[in-house]
């Protein structure tokens, strides 16, 4: 056990003397880009602007935590997008029935808790490879969402607590950047100073000694899948409460744009690798670059083109790395 600790640790202290260059160069790039955007376009630093990036990012920055914990392990979901629409509809169903918050927060945490548990058991126990597992769970949501709304919008009534979620603020500082920086600090907290956090490098750099050494890897894996699930649960609620609707084709591309800033950062998609500030770098790039699009006045089709361009350079990088590596 305690060389499986060793192999963990050993993983992040190599990975990180590989990836600090990146890093470096993924914080000169966020700078240059937000010098380029603002000498074009001043009103970039307004402080309504700021507080929509943040916003943005907050959305992205709390999925793509928990991804960040999954692809370590050497998986990935790529339903995230499909459930973050399905969780707003039932949410704001929960809510039109019941005009209670909790009990809409809690079914919307549930259903999400339990997308993360089907996935890890259909990936642990069926065996079935995460990639093609969690696409057919991302095929049965994007069906199942229209079933479930009869195809309409879920619109609610203004209740100021849950408009709150997304739209208000403690003090100056909106309150989904309060959730995202929580998830995100207890999540590299996890990574960086627990046992969990070596064990799931461990298993994403060498399942098979991991196994060997007694540890049950699969129950890891199965964790980090509901984990993640729990983060599009969060996430979810404060989209619908932005939007004040529970739309079924609100996560449209989204799982894209999580994926494109964990690969980004610099998160090996083999596993056993990555780093959660890396994450918030690529979260960072990539929605300096969607505003960019948008306050440069420019074809806003190209917020989907940006992330499959960055998922092919990054995982081309990826594979440099571990050629490096070997």
């Amino acid at each position: 056990m305690t060389e499986i600790l060793r192999t963990g640790a050993s993983g992040r202290t190599s990975f990180a003397s590989l990836t600090g260059s990146g890093q470096l160069v993924l914080g000169v790039l966020l700078v240059a880009l937000c010098l380029g955007i603002s000498a074009a376009a001043p009103q970039f630093y307004s402080e309504a602007n700021i507080i929509a990036i943040l916003r943005q990012c907050a959305l992205v920055l709390i999925v793509a935590s928990g991804m960040t914990m999954l692809i370590i392990a050497a998986e990935v979901d790529l339903s995230v997008g499909a459930s973050l629409a399905f969780v707003g509809c039932v949410g704001m169903a929960v809510l039109n029935a019941t005009d209670s918050l909790a009990l809409g927060l809690v079914s919307a945490l549930a259903f999400a808790g339990a997308v993360g548990l089907v996935n890890g058991i259909v990936v642990t126990l069926l065996r079935v490879n995460s990639l093609i597992g969690t696409i057919g769970t991302m095929m049965m949501l994007q069906g199942g969402v229209y079933l479930f709304t009869r195809e309409a919008v879920q619109n609610h009534h203004q209740l100021a607590s849950f408009t709150a979620l997304g739209a208000g603020y403690w003090g100056p500082l909106p309150i989904p950047v309060i959730f995202a920086v929580a998830i995100f600090a207890l999540c590299a907290v996890t990574l960086r100073f627990t046992t969990i956090g070596r064990y799931l490098y461990a298993v994403g750099a060498n399942e098979r000694a991991v196994r060997l050494s007694g540890i049950r890897s699969a129950r890891l894996k199965l964790a980090a899948f509901v984990v993640t699930g729990l983060c599009v649960g969060v996430a979810g609620l404060i989209l619908a409460s932005l939007m004040n609707a529970g739309q079924p084709t609100a996560g449209r591309g989204f799982e894209l744009t999580v994926i494109a800033a964990v690969i980004l950062g610099g998160t090996s998609l083999t596993g056993g690798s990555g780093s959660l500030f890396g994450t918030l770098l690529g979260v960072l790039v990539l929605k300096v670059i969607d505003n960019g699009i948008i306050i440069l006045g420019w074809n806003q089709d190209l917020q989907m083109v940006v992330p499959g361009i960055i998922i092919i350079l990054a995982s081309y990088f990826d594979l440099l790395r571990s050629r490096h590596h070997a």
